[in-house]
């Protein structure tokens, strides 16, 4: 009996969604004169200039910060060339010390 219900009640279903179904043929929705009549809107030159936007407010300048040191390629490698020797003499005094 459950069978018999239970096929009829899909059978019923069926019948109503082909019911509320639509017959036309879906072909007739992606015609090239649907598509093409925006795309010629957009292809179109604009006509209207631009209009300034009165809200914005202007950009405000950054405030310049403390002066920058200006220093040579030279006076890097010469300072480079200390911190070298700088920790060179401590790892001598740190290798001497372990040895004692």
């Amino acid at each position: 009996m459950r069978k018999i219900a239970l096929a009829a009640s899909f059978a019923a279903a069926a019948l109503a969604l082909t019911a509320c179904g639509d017959s036309r043929d879906a072909s007739e929705d992606a015609e090239a004169e649907t598509v093409e009549e925006p795309a010629a809107e957009a292809m179109e030159e604009v006509i209207e200039e631009p209009v300034l936007d009165t809200d914005m407010s202007p950009r405000e300048e950054a405030p310049a910060g403390p002066p920058v040191e200006q220093r040579t390629l030279d006076q890097a490698a010469d300072d480079a060339e200390a911190a070298v020797a700088d920790f060179e003499a401590i790892a001598n005094e740190a290798e001497a010390s372990n040895q004692e």
